[in-house]
């Protein structure tokens, strides 16, 4: 970064500056020939995608795999041994025969490369620690659980050694981004786009994982562009589970939302290449630092942030930022409920915001959408823009379902998690069931009733309560139409002749019925027309123009209203 320029920009990179460990030109290539004299050590694709992390300054302060001073203090309290915030340790600790052989030579001071699947170096670490990496410690204080079912527990037995090498790293060798590479931002571009080209004041940064984008993203985004100047959207790429969409599909979809309904001037999308941690709170706080780094002066964070299963509280990814101040963090953290459709408000809504109960809900499950497109099913407008589903779909894995015609999660979770009311009520902003269904139970068929009902019904909630509403307020009569005064005064004329039928039967009735079964007494015949006076004052009104003149209590002529005193 332009020091010179970077005084005038809002805020600062994590630590006060921009890390750069990337070489480059002359350098790069006698570095380069250097480092196939040294001990190789050979490292996977999370290994290759951290270093470019912490060469391009993503992960500023940090220079380097931590050392144990400081891999310890950010386990156990959060925070560099220098006391500056940082939530997730940067370690290393190569797996292997052939690794462990080299490791065993080493000593603090020498250098060792760092090279991929290639035998090609793609870095050179300086060694400044040599420690006992102890997978438990690290489980139990990052994760807070040793649970193998953890993914992120299952990757530190799964990937790390019994020894971690700590120091700082040279990048030797960028990767190419595939797909990516043409969009593909570093800190430093980003810096630049920002405060130098589009003279922002405060960027607003959305860091997202596995699913494509919805309407729960988009009522975050759009809240932030009512108030920031800029929106840094970054969908994580690269590292991913099976089951969730391919990242290539899910920029895409995002890109296709992001084209069609935002600023294209005020918005701006990049893939970010990141190992994914699952490390729940900690991991938001991460994003957070992230954003910090790439410019953004604003990080939004959502419910459930960098959650897994349910092995954090659904907003301990808020909670977390309770322990540290504005000032350390250095980036302005907006948190935000979750995001579901209520018909009868009309909008995407939260807790905050919507008072309606269940009945009338589409929940933004991430998870029930991804199982949606799985069973081929487009999700409701409501909660996925067509643009992105459509596109989405082409890339959840596995494809299908399995011989029971279910997908990765049991349907009924699926259609509990989207359609909270179907379980209770008969339909959307239906009448309660008489015994709730059990979730166990549900079947394609249920989810295929309850996506038709949603089709059919979630736009009509709100719209026919507007009908009604325009009905008997509308005084200029010409805007509704004439076929339901119609039908209502038919309504009114049919009623009236029920009425003036009984009241003659009642007039001629007997006091007491010969036959009680065949005939009616004048006690029956009135409660009869008792009840069709009742029916026909509870009919609704047929409004005409003039008859509703009454409501213009108040008329003056046009030239009073325009302050004129001539009569």
């Amino acid at each position: 970064m332009n020091k010179e320029k970077s005084v005038k920009y809002p805020h600062k990179p994590h630590g006060g500056k921009l890390v750069n460990r990337v070489l480059t030109g002359q350098e790069r290539d006698e570095t380069m020939e250097r480092a196939k004299q040294l001990p190789v050590i050979m490292i996977d694709m999370e290994a290759v995608i951290t270093l470019e992390m912490i060469a391009t300054g993503v992960l500023s302060p940090n220079e380097g795999f931590m050392v144990e001073e400081d891999y310890k203090s950010v386990l156990t309290d959060g925070r560099l041994k220098n006391g500056i915030v940082w939530p997730v340790p940067l370690s290393f600790a190569p797996t292997g025969d052939r690794n462990e052989e080299i490791i065993q030579t080493l000593s603090v001071g020498d250098e060792v490369a760092l090279a991929d699947e290639t035998k090609e170096p793609v870095a050179i670490l300086k060694l400044d620690d040599i420690f006992h990496y102890d997978r438990d410690f690290r489980a139990s204080h990052l994760f807070g659980t040793k649970d193998r079912n953890h993914p992120g527990v299952d990757s530190i037995y799964r990937r790390m050694g019994d020894t971690a090498l700590g120091g700082p790293i040279q990048l030797l060798r960028r990767m190419h981004w595939g797909p990516f590479e043409g969009i593909r931002m570093e800190p430093k571009d980003t810096w630049e786009l920002f405060f130098e080209e589009k003279k922002f004041k405060s960027v607003g940064g959305f860091i997202t994982g596995a699913n494509p984008m919805h309407r729960g993203h988009e009522y975050i985004h759009r809240n932030a562009l009512e108030e920031l100047d800029g929106l840094f959207v970054q969908p994580l790429v690269e590292m991913a589970k099976r089951e969730y969409t391919r990242h290539e599909f899910r920029m895409l979809s995002y890109r296709s939302v992001l084209d069609t309904y935002y600023p294209k001037d005020r918005t701006v999308l990049a893939p970010l290449r990141v190992t994914y941690i699952f490390a729940g709170p900690r991991e938001a706080v991460l994003h957070a630092l992230i954003m910090k780094n790439y410019g953004c002066t604003h990080a939004l964070i959502g419910r459930d942030h960098a959650g897994i299963g349910d092995y954090y509280d659904k907003y301990a990814s808020h909670n977390i930022f309770d322990e540290y101040t504005e000032d350390e963090l250095g980036i302005d953290i907006r948190l935000f409920h979750e995001v579901f459709y209520c018909t009868r408000c009309d909008n995407p809504a939260t807790d905050q915001t919507c008072p309606h109960d269940e009945r009338y809900r589409i929940n933004i499950s991430g998870t029930g959408i991804r199982e949606l497109l799985r069973y081929g099913v487009l999700p409701p407008k409501e909660i996925v823009r067509p643009e992105s589903a459509r596109i989405a779909m082409q890339g959840v894995q596995p494809k299908g379902v399995d011989v029971n015609n279910q997908a990765v999660s049991p349907v009924g979770k699926t259609i509990k998690s989207l359609f909270p009311y179907y379980l209770e009520t008969s339909g959307l902003g239906g009448s309660k069931r008489n015994k709730p269904l059990d979730v166990e139970e549900l079947t394609v068929e249920d989810l295929e009733t309850a996506i038709k009902d949603v089709r059919s019904n979630a736009d009509r909630v709100y719209k026919e309560i507007f009908d009604e509403f325009s009905y008997v307020t509308d005084t200029l009569r010409s805007t509704q139409p004439d076929w339901v005064a119609d039908a209502r005064e038919s309504i009114h004329k049919q009623q009236e002749m029920v009425v003036e039928y009984l009241e003659e039967k009642v007039n001629k009735a007997p006091e007491k019925a010969s036959d009680e079964f065949m005939y009616q007494d004048k006690g029956e015949a009135e409660h009869e027309l008792e009840v069709a006076k009742r029916i026909f004052n509870d009919l609704p009104s047929a409004l005409r123009s003039e008859e509703l003149e009454y409501r213009t209590w108040n008329p003056l002529p046009y030239q009073r209203y325009r302050g004129s005193d001539e009569e």
